[in-house]
């Protein structure tokens, strides 16, 4: 995609700018019609025009096959287009084996003494923004009514048998918040007197504010002994920005990493009940093939659209077999040479995406009988909801915390 909007980063090598610009918020999409699509191989490439290409999105990065002529102003004139579409999809309980009623996978002794109670009704909580801060207190009752929720501590008798329902927590990004607290009399402090703030250990203690990570410990802490929480880090969580980020490092939590897997060959295979993961992040949980992600991916495609649409342009990664198409163009990433880790080889059952403007779910359906439920997570900070899903039907449903 060639726009006017859009950051170039052969421009900014050209003109010796080594250090990245931060990364803006606003829409690469102009409405005066410059923006221009390019079809681009080995070989080079080729402007596309035509009326198809006003009702299908595309973005950098996507994998595509037209079907066209050349005009005479050597641009390529599309009457066809075609994406890969979804992957093939393996069957539930393709790497695991499926739990018996006792509890136990196949395969396994079972006790005479184990009953046979039926295993079934489990759900899965999902949410993302939590965004614990050490300055603004505005939402800490519904982080802690959120936290009795989960412990089914709270409402009636009803609520808390849905709630022990509740197999596993999934934290999809932005777990800290990074807003910085404004100085009680702006601008009132001389920039000598700044400058002549003691450093201790390497860092300004004026900057760096531990309070966050330690409530967030203390949150997770208090889950686990009851919960297995699997940890997505986001945009503002301490991991490293390009994609894909890797797991937050247990020394952020002293309290929590005692329930974390112990170093060694049975790690991968058996993770602990605090399971720290990548962004994004593929797994199997109760059969079902999971792809999830903290949120950059969708939220820099957005910027390419016109459309607002968080539904459909998750609906078209899948599709394109790609969940982060603009990485690295726009959406840094690590240079792979060999492999792009964002190709969706298989599809998968359940593909979520965290630190959305608001909540929404959709059903999709592939040429072979594939079927991917979306999810669009809601911020939890700006929202106060978060997500429950049926492991078994798959089927989802919106919980709002509400103080009052």
């Amino acid at each position: 995609m060639d726009m006017r909007l859009k950051p170039n980063i052969l421009e900014d090598v050209s003109k010796d700018r080594w250090l990245s610009a931060p990364i803006s918020s606003q829409k690469y999409y102009s409405d005066d019609g410059s923006d221009q699509i390019m079809l681009e191989d080995d070989s080079g490439r080729v402007r596309l025009v035509g009326d198809v290409l006003n009702n299908i999105p595309l973005v950098t990065g996507c994998i595509i096959a037209v079907m066209g002529t050349e005009n005479t102003n050597g641009e390529f004139e599309v009457i066809d287009l075609k994406v890969p579409d979804l992957a093939p999809q393996p069957e539930r309980w393709a790497l695991s084996k499926p739990p018996t009623a006792s509890g136990k996978s196949e395969g396994e002794d079972t006790e005479m003494t184990d009953s046979p109670l039926q295993s079934g009704g489990k759900k899965i909580a999902i949410v993302s923004g939590l965004s614990f801060s050490g300055t603004d207190a505005s939402y800490d009752l519904e982080l802690d009514l959120l936290l009795e929720y989960l412990l089914g501590e709270a409402l009636g008798p009803d609520e808390q048998a849905n709630a022990s329902q509740i197999s596993r927590l999934i934290i999809a990004g932005n777990s800290i918040s990074t807003v910085k607290e404004k100085d009680d009399d702006e601008g009132g402090e001389d920039e000598d007197e700044k400058k002549t703030v003691q450093k201790k250990y390497g860092y300004d203690a004026s900057a760096y504010n531990p309070v966050p990570s330690q409530l967030f410990d203390q949150f997770v802490s208090e889950l686990l002994p009851s919960i297995p929480v699997t940890l997505l880090p986001g945009a503002q969580d301490p991991a490293n920005a390009s994609y894909p980020q890797q797991p937050v490092h247990s020394a952020m939590f002293p309290l929590s990493r005692a329930y974390a897997a112990e170093l060694g060959a049975k790690a991968a295979s058996q993770p602990g009940w605090f399971d720290p993961v990548t962004n994004p992040w593929e797994a199997e949980v109760e059969g079902w093939r999971i792809l999830g992600t903290g949120g950059q991916n969708v939220d820099d495609v957005f910027k390419y659209v016109e459309s607002d649409d968080r539904l459909g342009m998750m609906e078209a990664m899948c599709r394109w077999r790609c969940c982060a198409p603009t990485a690295p163009d726009t959406l840094w990433s690590y240079p792979f040479q060999e492999d792009d880790p964002f190709v969706l080889k298989t599809c998968p059952h359940v593909y979520f995406v965290g630190c959305q403007p608001e909540f929404a779910t959709r059903v999709i359906h592939g040429p072979d009988g594939q079927s991917v439920r979306l999810i669009a997570v809601p911020s939890f900070s700006k929202t106060k909801e978060f997500v429950l899903m049926d492991t078994e039907t798959l089927e989802v449903t919106r919980v709002k915390i509400a103080s009052r």
